[in-house]
C-alpha cells in the first residue's frame, strides 16, 4: 500500500494571505497601466500632493508680501464725526463780554462823567464868561441841555455799534466742529529698522523652499505607496498563476490516482489524501483571487481610480519584468545631500536664526522718512471754514528702544535655543538617514542573493518535477514523492516570485532612502 505524507505543504503558507471577504462586486476594465503611469495618476489624483502644492503657494505669496515692505507704503484713511456739542475757543463770559463791549464802555464814560462832573478847565472858562457876559447865561443853559440830549444820542448810537463788532468777534470764534471731517494721505518708507525687514524676506524664501521640500517629501511617499501598492498585484498575480498550476496538478494527480485504484495500485486512503490537499489548494486559490481583487482596489484608490476599477497591470506576467541585479554600497553622502527631510531641518535651523535677528531688530533703533496729505472739515489753514482744506507735509520718523526690562533680549535667547534645538534635531535625522541607507542598501543586496539562489532552485524544482513525473508514470515513483516534488515546485516557483518583487520594493525603498524621485 502506498503511504502519501499527511503534512500541509510548505508552499500554502506562502501563498494563503490572511481570510480576505471576497467584494462581491463587478469589476470594471481600467485599462492596461503601467508603473510610470500609476505614479503620474497616483500624484496627479493625490490629496496630500493637491495641499502640498497649495502650501508651496501660500509660501510664494507670503514671500511676494514680506518683500513689499522694501517698497513705500501709501496709506488713505478718512473718518466722519457727529457731536452733540462742538469745540469752543472762548468760555461762555467771554462770549457775553464780547457781545456787550459798547454797552458796556459806554456806560461806564457816562457814569465818570457824572461823578467827576466837566473838567476844571471848562468849568473856569464857563465862569469867566458868565462873569463877562451875564447875558448869556440862559442861552448856556440851553447849549448845555441841547449837548445832553445829543451826547446821550451819539453814545447809544456808540454802544449798539460796538455791541455789532463784539457779536462779529464771537461769531468769527464760532468753530462749527460738530460735523468733524479729516481725510489724509500718508505715504511711509522705511529707511533703518535694524535687519527686520531683510530678516523676512529670508525667512518666506525659506519657507517657500521648505513648503517645496515638503511637496518632494509628499512625491516621495506617494511613489513609495504606489509601488508597493503595485509590485503586491504583480506578486499576488503570479501567485495567482503558480496556486492555479499547482490546482491542475492536484486535478490531474487525483485523476491518475483513482485509476490507480481501479487498477488496484492504490488505496481509497490515497485518494481522500489527495483530494483534501486538492481542496486546501482551492481555497489557496480563493484566497489569493480575493486577495488580488483588494490589492487591485488599493492600487485604484492610489491612483484616483473608481474603486470598483480593475486596472490591468503591464508587468502583471513575471516573465517581462527586467530585474536588475546589481549590488550598491548605500551612498550615504548623497542622501544626507537630498534627503527632504534633512533640507526641511536645514531650512528650519536658517529660519530660526532669522528669527534671532528679527528679535534683535526689535531692540535697534528704527527710522523711516514719512509725508502725506492731509484735509480738515471745518477748515483749519484760515479759521474754521466750512470747506475741505488741507496742506502738504513730509518728515522723518524715529523710534529708539531704551528700557523693556529684558523682554527682547529674553526672545533673542529664546529664538537662539529654538536654533539649537533644529541643529540637534537636523544632526539626530542625520544619523537615522545614515541608517536607513545602509540598511536598505543591505536590503537590496540580499535580494539580489536571495535572487540568484531562488533561480538555481527553480531549476532542481523543475528538473526534480519532470523525473518525479515520469518515475511517476512509469510506476517508480510513488505519490508521496510525486506529491513532494511538486510542493518542491510550487515552493520554488514562490520564493521566486517573492525574490524578483522583493528586489523592486527594495530599490524602491533604496531610492527613497536617497532621497531620489522617479
Amino acid at each position: 500500500m502506498l503511504h502519501i505524507r499527511t503534512s500541509l505543504p510548505a508552499l500554502l503558507c506562502t501563498l494563503c494571505l490572511s481570510a480576505l471577504p471576497a467584494s462581491g462586486q463587478t469589476p470594471k476594465d481600467a485599462g492596461i497601466l503601467t508603473l510610470d503611469s500609476c505614479r503620474t495618476m497616483a500624484l496627479r489624483q493625490g490629496k496630500t500632493m493637491a495641499i502640498a502644492a497649495l502650501e508651496r503657494d501660500k509660501a510664494h505669496y507670503n514671500r511676494q508680501a514680506a518683500r513689499a515692505n522694501y517698497l513705500p507704503k501709501v496709506d488713505f484713511m478718512g473718518t466722519y464725526q457727529r457731536t452733540d456739542k462742538q469745540v469752543s475757543i472762548l468760555s461762555d463770559e467771554q462770549q457775553q463780554t464780547l457781545s456787550q463791549m459798547g454797552s458796556t464802555l459806554v456806560g461806564g464814560m457816562q457814569q465818570g462823567i457824572a461823578t467827576s462832573g466837566l473838567p476844571e478847565s471848562m468849568q473856569q472858562m464857563a465862569a469867566q464868561i458868565l462873569a463877562a457876559n451875564p447875558e448869556l447865561a440862559p442861552l448856556l443853559q440851553q447849549g448845555q441841555q441841547m449837548a445832553s440830549q445829543y451826547g446821550n444820542l451819539l453814545a447809544g448810537q456808540m454802544a449798539e455799534t460796538m455791541n455789532r463788532v463784539g457779536s462779529g468777534i464771537v461769531d468769527a470764534f464760532d468753530t462749527d466742529t460738530r460735523n468733524l471731517g479729516i481725510v489724509s494721505v500718508m505715504f511711509t518708507q522705511p529707511l533703518y529698522m535694524g535687519g527686520k525687514i531683510r530678516a523676512y524676506d529670508r525667512i518666506t524664501r525659506y519657507s517657500e523652499e521648505l513648503a517645496g521640500e515638503k511637496l518632494r517629501a509628499e512625491e516621495q511617499d506617494i511613489i513609495l505607496n504606489v509601488d508597493k501598492a503595485y509590485w503586491q498585484v504583480i506578486a499576488l498575480s503570479n501567485k495567482l498563476r503558480i496556486a492555479t498550476a499547482y490546482r491542475d496538478m492536484l486535478k490531474h494527480l487525483d485523476e491518475d490516482v483513482l485509476k490507480m485504484i481501479d487498477e488496484g495500485v492504490a488505496t481509497r486512503a490515497n485518494e481522500l489524501t489527495v483530494g483534501v490537499r486538492l481542496n486546501e489548494a482551492e481555497m489557496t486559490l480563493m484566497r489569493v483571487e480575493d486577495g488580488l481583487v483588494l490589492s487591485r482596489m488599493l492600487l485604484a484608490q492610489l491612483c484616483g481610480l473608481d474603486l470598483q476599477a480593475t486596472p490591468r497591470l503591464a508587468d502583471e506576467t513575471l516573465e517581462q519584468i527586467a530585474v536588475k541585479i546589481e549590488n550598491v554600497d548605500g551612498d550615504v553622502d548623497h542622501a544626507l545631500a537630498n534627503r527632504p527631510e534633512l533640507r526641511q531641518l536645514h531650512l528650519a535651523t536658517d529660519i530660526y536664526s532669522q528669527k534671532m535677528r528679527i528679535e534683535r531688530a526689535a531692540m535697534l533703533p528704527q527710522l523711516a522718512l514719512t509725508g502725506g496729505y492731509m484735509a480738515t472739515y471745518p477748515a483749519l489753514t484760515n479759521g474754521f471754514e466750512t470747506r475741505f482744506r488741507g496742506m502738504w507735509n513730509v518728515g522723518i520718523s524715529l523710534k529708539i528702544p531704551i528700557w523693556h526690562w529684558g523682554e527682547g533680549l529674553n526672545k533673542v535667547r529664546a529664538a537662539k535655543t529654538e536654533t539649537a534645538i533644529a541643529n540637534l534635531r537636523m544632526a539626530e535625522v542625520s544619523e537615522k538617514v545614515e541608517l536607513q541607507v545602509r540598511q536598505t542598501a543591505f536590503a537590496v543586496n540580499e535580494a539580489n542573493r536571495k535572487l540568484q539562489y531562488a533561480e538555481k532552485n527553480l531549476e532542481k524544482a523543475d528538473e526534480n518535477l519532470r523525473v518525479a513525473r515520469l518515475g511517476f508514470a512509469e510506476g517508480v515513483v510513488t505519490t508521496s514523492d510525486l506529491l513532494a516534488a511538486q510542493t518542491a515546485w510550487v515552493g520554488a516557483q514562490s520564493d521566486l516570485v517573492d525574490a524578483r518583487i522583493d528586489i523592486m520594493l527594495t530599490r524602491a525603498a533604496y531610492a527613497k532612502a536617497l532621497g531620489q524621485g522617479r
